[in-house]
């Protein structure tokens, strides 16, 4: 696979940054505990609801913005880390890690992955962005050959992020729809 670079990149940089979320936690908390807050109480008023097409679409606007966000000099690897430090930190504030692993995990093998993806998504994006002005501008083709001498690239992050897609597509259904039952399952409940 011609990518292979960015898709591992993603994946480490999604690791190390839960990782880092995790054990950083209390150095994280002036920065996440204001979200965790606002999200808590989101939640607890109504403003947010946990059906389907809200965790969907918003799971699908931070993988477009990684996406997008690869045309913009990489910073799709910054959102990924960010997430990455928030679920890291957030499952260090919780009083049972394995009650939070039960209640993250069975969508999160979904979910992680897919952000990863759309990360590398970005990535293979900029790569092209980086393509096309190096023919359009230094090898004077015009915009045309421009893009057609590298479609290929732009047609490999789209499939990539196509791929982010369909596991956002499972990682919403899965949360919504059986995430409690496995993890009360799991914890005996």
């Amino acid at each position: 696979m011609e990518n292979k670079l960015a898709i591992y990149l993603s994946f480490f940089i999604l690791i190390f940054s839960l990782v880092l979320g995790y054990f950083l936690e209390p150095y994280l908390y002036s920065y996440f505990h204001p979200v965790v807050d606002d999200l808590t109480q989101k939640v607890e008023t109504g403003v947010i609801q946990l059906t389907f097409a809200d965790i969907f679409l918003n799971n699908i606007r931070i993988i477009c913005q990684m996406f997008i966000y690869g045309l913009l000099f990489c910073l799709s690897l910054v959102l990924l880390a960010y997430n990455g430090f928030f679920v890291g930190y957030y499952a260090a504030i919780q009083d049972n890690l394995f009650r939070v692993l039960a209640f993250l995990v069975p969508h999160g093998i979904f979910e992680m992955p897919s952000c990863a993806l759309a990360c590398a998504s970005g990535l293979v994006l900029f790569n092209f962005l980086i393509k096309f002005l190096n023919s359009y501008i230094r090898q004077d083709l015009t915009f045309k050959d421009s893009i057609t001498n590298n479609l290929d690239k732009l047609r490999q992050a789209c499939l990539i992020f196509l791929v982010a897609v369909i596991l956002m597509i499972i990682a919403g259904f899965v949360e919504v729809y059986l995430t409690t039952n496995i993890a009360n399952f799991l914890l005996g409940h």
